[in-house]
């Protein structure tokens, strides 16, 4: 086997159209061809090959790379090397990578990273279709007329919020399910409410959650991950 080969589910799926199990759904229904004859199951691709899926060509990324960390606060979600706590030399990753979306630097929790733009643009453009759980902590008890207006929309931002699934935890926490993504949301509508916020923690971005992941730590997506997330983002 050449070294240089590389299995053609894993070619297909390294491109970001599919994960490797869908790869190999398309290749038995007869939709890939490698080199303009139909591909099999079990086939390689070396350098200079081509391959396309319905007839469109596809483009490899042999590096591609997606990453859920555990943003530990005072982190900031920016790749401005000019900001001295910027994400990127906090993770010193050894090839280049990006934040998808932000996370604001006293915030803590889950935050993606990647160098698949098309992924990126994908999850942006969709962004308020997306649910993102957060746990939060603030300076006063959790009522229940607390919980009723957080749930059914705050004046913020010259806009009202989303109505969202806010569920108290203890005393003074809550979880809460937004699908928006207003700047420092959580952090307004608690002012709002004459409340303060002290930690805020996100748990989980769509299919992907922190799974015990520690604080400061990162670590790759599961095929399993990246097929929930596509598959929300067709």
């Amino acid at each position: 086997m050449n070294d240089q080969s590389i299995s053609l589910n894993k070619y297909i799926s390294n491109t970001g159209v599919c994960s490797r199990r869908e790869a190999d759904r398309w290749i038995e229904a007869g939709r890939v061809k490698l080199n303009k004859q139909t591909a099999r199951k079990g086939n390689r691709v070396m350098p200079g090959d081509q391959v396309t899926i319905d007839g469109r060509v596809t483009r490899y990324n042999p590096e591609s790379v997606y990453l859920v960390l555990n943003k530990p606060p005072g982190i900031t979600c920016t790749t401005d090397k000019k900001d001295k706590s910027n994400i990127i030399d906090y993770m010193k990753y050894p090839q280049r990578i990006f934040p998808i979306g932000r996370l604001d630097k006293a915030s803590s929790g889950l935050i993606l990273l990647t160098n698949d733009g098309d992924i990126v643009n994908k999850i942006l453009r969709q962004e308020n279709n997306h649910e993102k759980e957060y746990i939060v902590s603030i300076n006063k008890s959790v009522t229940k007329a607390f919980i009723e207006k957080m749930s059914n929309g705050i004046p913020i931002l010259g806009t009202v919020t989303a109505k969202c699934r806010v569920t108290q935890l203890k005393t003074n926490l809550f979880k809460i399910i937004l699908t928006q993504g207003l700047n420092r949301q959580i952090r307004r509508m608690c002012e709002y409410l004459g409340c303060e916020v002290l930690t805020l923690k996100r748990v989980r971005i769509m299919n992907i959650n922190l799974d015990g992941l520690p604080v400061g730590e990162w670590r790759d997506l599961t095929e399993q991950e990246l097929e929930g997330l596509r598959s929300q983002l067709n």
